[in-house]
């Protein structure tokens, strides 16, 4: 019995190191998000949204906004050292579905909303 409780344990260490390790990487990271205007701003009424001198966090794409901008903000994003998570409308990910379908990183995520 003495066994099955340190190998339970045991698990359970290496459970939370890796659980900790995951969580090193997104930690005090922030949240991009590409979406409609109902979305971006409900982020960014919630607090994600920076703005810095080298730019934002965030896209706004309405039915003005050119397919190539979308993949300029998804691939400045994506090489940012401080974003961990990037939010994106799955209809606006339509216009970029190429990029999408060969990104294999896992820093940051991406997440289709």
């Amino acid at each position: 019995a003495s066994e099955r409780a340190s190998e339970r344990a045991s698990g359970e260490r290496g459970s939370q190191r890796a659980s900790t390790m995951a969580d090193a990487r997104f930690e005090g990271k922030l949240i991009g998000v590409i979406g409609d205007e109902d979305t971006v701003t409900g982020f960014l009424l919630a607090g994600v949204g920076e703005r810095t001198a080298k730019g934002t966090n965030f896209l706004v794409v309405n039915n003005e906004t050119r397919p190539a901008e979308v993949l300029a903000k998804f691939e400045e994003l994506s090489k940012r050292d401080d974003i961990g998570i990037i939010l994106i409308n799955q209809h606006i990910a339509n216009l970029i579905r190429h990029a999408l379908a060969t990104y294999n990183q896992l820093v940051p995520t991406v997440l289709e909303i």
